[in-house]
């Protein structure tokens, strides 16, 4: 377990390093991610090897949203004189991630479904 969270932080660590090496606009965590993806892709048993910890890390995600919040509430005169852009970006951005939801869910859907009807008639 100890090996994958450390593979974990070291694929954090390196998305931090390269968006602020070349000043991306893309948080740290979501390229580490993303590479974290990339060599999954190449090695399916590394893959493997992080899953149990990635999957207990996922059963405590909550405990993670505490630092957030902590900052938000430290942080809420600074954010008071933005409440209208906050608030219409926080309606914006839910409708929207409603919207692609439904629009990839229905493409999925119809997918399995021209699959299933394909697989009907041989």
């Amino acid at each position: 377990m100890l090996r994958s969270l450390a593979a974990l932080l070291i694929f954090q660590c390196l998305g931090e390093s390269v968006s602020y090496v070349f000043s991306l606009p893309v948080p740290g965590p979501v390229i580490g991610m993303l590479l974290l993806f990339a060599f999954a892709m190449f090695r399916p048993n590394a893959a493997e090897a992080i899953e149990p910890t990635a999957l207990e890390l996922l059963r405590h995600l909550s405990l993670l949203f505490i630092p957030a919040g902590v900052g938000i509430m430290v942080s809420a005169q600074a954010v008071r004189g933005e409440a209208i852009a906050v608030i219409a970006s926080l309606v914006v951005s839910t409708t929207l991630g409603i919207a692609v939801t439904a629009l990839v869910t229905r493409a999925l859907l119809r997918s399995q479904g021209g699959r299933a009807n394909a697989g009907e008639g041989a």
